[in-house]
Order: structure tokens, then C-alpha cells, then sequence
């Protein structure tokens, strides 16, 4: 079996449903013929007896009726007289030797039978007739040969005709096939080689299915190019400055200058630039090894979430002092996952709450949820749909990699994160969507990580 798997797979598309077709149909008429030569004969033979036995009632009545004629020609009638023991009627020559291999004598009404005479079958019936006569009647072997001829050449027939119906009808069923997955390939080769190439398939199947999805990839690809080319434009920007801050500034207290009044304010402003620079080239760096992120822990909640959290808002308080930021935190809550890639999530939820937030940042944690609020703008609709696409900056946003290294790291350890509108704000949670063991009641308090 894997050797023909192994043979078709070196065919198109084509060849291949040409030879499944042509063993199909080959098998599917070895089978029809094997059985109708098996089983001709025993049906031909059931045929002759019906005709048979409506030939004898014909005779019969004609016979009762004094009818001078007996127009029926393929079917010979011999009486036979029980007090006698004789035929009463002329026996043919050629019917001799059939009739004497016979007995006419049955037990009930009516008797079918066959014998063979010169390699062929030859059928016969015997009828009670009125109480010391039987009827035998033979059907000529001419007539029971042409049936059979004329039965055999039919079914050939019509066996024929749905063989061709059926070689058209996968001929233009592969053909139907090949055009729109030809049209498809021709489309990819033409978006490999950078050419601008429509696909257009009217089909609701699965290959419909392919195409559109093909279309949507092509599209969705060419929306993230262009997006990454803006971003590659903005991250040239951004950091360009502060790099021509830094080297403008290094060059002017070299040469006895201070741009910004003192020295001590113009390292200020190098050493500021220099912070935001870090954080820039972090970002673009944890982005890019969160691409290598994988879950190689166990199906445990093996990370106490309160002590990361608790981190994240000592580092992050101090960027805003006009903003209160509100906790409501179970310290008996464990997420599964690493601590270093949790607390990004964190930050960078915080982050995002602080740069949007007028007044108010609220963090709370329970059984599988993490939620972040802050008391903001709404997002409109459009912004909700792209919150965690790479490259996709809000009204104040940085990079926009901040979201989609959240989206990255909680789909990694199985959970789920969302942004939605509040009656007065705006509010992200995490969720966990894969089922987890319980830790157990041993901790490890200087870590804070359950042993198991």
C-alpha cells in the first residue's frame, strides 16, 4: 500500500484520478462480468420455465378448445399417456434422444427440469394433464440461445454505456478541479516573485475555502509590510534622536560646552536619552525572543502571582505621581508560567494603563484572572480589533509591541488576554483557558514557587 501511495504521488493531479478511475472501472467490470457468467445460465434457465409454463397453458387451452393452430414456435409439446406408457403425438428426430433421457412420470403438478444435450442446457417442464396424461414441454435450443445472447449483449450494453458516463462524468469533475487549483498556484508563484496577482474561485468547497484564505493571508501580509515598514521608519526615527542627543551633547562637553546650562544637567539630558534608547532596543529584543518562548513546565500553577505583581508597580509608579494605582490582590493565587516572562505581561500592562489613565489605576487579582483598569478614554472599535497585532500603536503608543508580547506570552502558558470599554474606563484581563493541577501547600517562600 505505501509503495502505490508512494507510486501516485509522483502523478499530477490528473494521472492520478485517470488511474484510480480506469482500476476502479476495471475492477467494477471484472466483477460485473465474473458474476453475470456465473449466474446467466441459472437465470436464462428460471426465464425459460415462466416462458414455458405460459406456453403450456396456451397449449393447453388451445388443445381443450379444439383450436386447429398453435402459432407459439419455440416451445415443442409431447403428450404422454400414463395407461399407454406412450407419447401420443409424433416425436421429432431431432427430439428423440432428449425425450428418452426423460421421464415423464412426476409425483404433484407441475415439474422443472434440465439436462444437458451437445455441452448446453436444454430446458424442459412436465405438466399433469386431465388425470392419465402429462404434458412435456422443451424449449428449442435456438430460441433459449438467442435469450441468452440477446441478455449477455444488453448488459454489455448498458454496462458500456455507464462506463463512458461515468469516464465523462470524472473527466470533467477532475477537470473542474485542476482549473481553479491551476488558477491558485499560478497566483502563488506570481505573490512569490512580487507581482501583483488577483484570485477570483466561485466555489463554496473546500478549495473555495483555500482560495479565500489565500487571499485573506496575502492581504493580511501586505497589511503587516506596510505596517512594518512604518514601523522600521518610526523605529529610525526614534531612535535616531536619541542617538544624535547623546553624540551632539558628548561632543559639546568634550569640547568644554554644557548645551544645557550645566554639566551636570547636560549628562542629565544624555543619561535620559540613553534610558529611553534601552528601553526601545528591550523592547525590540524581548519581542524577538519571545518568538523562541515555549512552556516546557508542567500543567501546574506553579508561580505565585502577588510578589511579581507587587514588582511591576514598584518599577512603574514612579513614571506618573498624579495617578493613584488601587490593588486588590489574593496572594493565595498561582498562574502557571515562568516569573520573568509574567512580569513583562505586567509591565507592560501598567505601562499601557499609565500612559492612558487620568486619575486612577486599579489591579486585581483572583482565581485565574488578572485584571488591569485604568480610568482613560474608551478605545473605539477599530483599535479594540488590532489591540494585540504587532506594530500596532495606540494614540500614545510607543512601538506598539507592548500588547502583542502580552498576547504572546499568555497564549504560550494557556491563558487568554482582552481589552474592552468600561462605563469609565478601560480594562484588560487575563484569563486562563487550559486546565491546571493545584499546586500544593509547600512553598518555597523565598521564591515563591509551589514544589511539587
Amino acid at each position: 500500500m505505501k509503495r502505490i501511495r508512494i507510486w501516485l504521488s509522483n502523478f499530477t493531479l490528473l494521472q492520478q484520478f485517470l488511474t484510480i478511475g480506469f482500476l476502479t472501472i476495471a475492477a467494477l467490470i471484472f466483477f460485473i462480468f465474473t458474476s453475470l457468467i456465473n449466474n446467466i445460465d441459472t437465470f436464462v434457465n428460471a426465464q425459460m420455465h415462466s416462458y414455458i409454463h405460459r406456453a403450456q397453458e396456451d397449449y393447453i387451452y388451445s388443445v381443450n378448445n379444439q383450436y386447429d393452430e398453435y402459432t407459439d414456435t419455440n416451445v415443442v409439446h409431447f403428450i404422454y399417456s400414463d395407461s399407454s406408457n406412450k407419447y401420443l403425438n409424433t416425436i421429432p428426430e431431432e427430439y428423440r434422444t432428449i425425450v428418452s433421457r426423460i421421464n415423464p412420470i412426476i409425483d404433484g403438478d407441475i415439474y422443472d427440469g434440465k439436462i444437458e444435450y451437445r455441452d448446453d442446457d436444454v430446458v424442459y417442464s412436465i405438466r399433469l394433464y386431465n388425470n392419465n396424461y402429462h404434458l412435456l414441454s422443451i424449449v428449442k435450443q435456438g430460441y433459449r440461445n438467442e435469450f441468452k445472447n440477446a441478455l449477455f449483449t444488453g448488459v454489455v450494453n448498458v454496462t458500456m454505456y455507464v462506463v463512458v458516463a461515468l469516464v465523462v462524468f470524472i473527466m470533467m469533475w477532475v477537470v473542474s478541479l485542476i482549473r481553479p487549483l491551476n488558477s491558485i498556484r499560478n497566483y502563488i508563484n506570481k505573490i512569490k516573485v512580487g507581482e501583483d496577482a488577483e484570485l477570483q474561485i466561485n466555489r463554496r468547497d473546500e478549495i473555495g475555502e483555500v482560495a479565500e484564505a489565500l487571499v485573506s493571508m496575502q492581504n493580511e501580509l501586505d497589511q503587516q509590510e506596510h505596517i512594518r515598514q512604518e514601523m522600521i521608519q518610526n523605529i529610525s526615527h526614534d531612535l535616531k534622536t536619541p542617538i544624535a542627543t547623546i553624540k551632539s551633547y558628548s561632543e559639546s562637553i568634550k569640547d568644554g560646552i554644557y548645551p544645557y546650562d550645566t554639566l551636570e544637567k547636560s549628562v542629565d539630558v544624555i543619561i535620559e536619552h540613553a534610558n529611553r534608547l534601552e528601553k526601545k532596543v528591550y523592547s525590540l529584543i524581548t519581542f524577538n525572543k519571545l518568538g523562541y518562548l515555549t512552556d516546557e513546565n508542567e500543567d501546574i500553577l506553579n508561580l505565585q502571582m502577588a510578589p511579581v505583581i507587587r514588582k511591576a508597580i514598584l518599577s512603574c509608579e514612579v513614571l506618573r505621581n498624579d495617578i493613584s494605582i488601587e490593588t486588590e490582590i489574593d496572594d493565595d493565587v498561582y498562574f502557571h508560567g515562568e516569573e520573568e516572562p509574567w512580569r513583562v505581561v505586567v509591565e507592560n500592562l501598567l505601562d499601557n494603563a499609565i500612559r492612558y489613565a487620568k486619575t486612577t489605576i486599579r489591579i486585581s487579582l483572583s482565581k485565574d484572572l488578572l485584571e488591569v483598569y485604568n480610568d482613560g478614554d474608551l478605545m473605539d472599535k477599530d483599535r479594540i480589533s488590532k489591540l494585540f497585532k504587532p506594530y500596532e500603536k495606540g494614540t500614545k503608543g510607543k512601538f506598539g509591541l507592548g500588547l502583542s508580547i502580552v498576547k504572546k506570552v499568555t497564549e504560550t502558558y494557556g491563558y487568554n488576554v482582552v481589552g474592552e470599554n468600561m462605563d469609565d474606563g478601560v480594562v484588560f484581563r487575563v484569563y486562563g483557558v487550559r486546565k491546571f493541577k493545584k499546586p500544593s501547600k509547600k512553598k518555597n517562600s523565598k521564591k515563591g514557587i509551589i514544589e511539587s
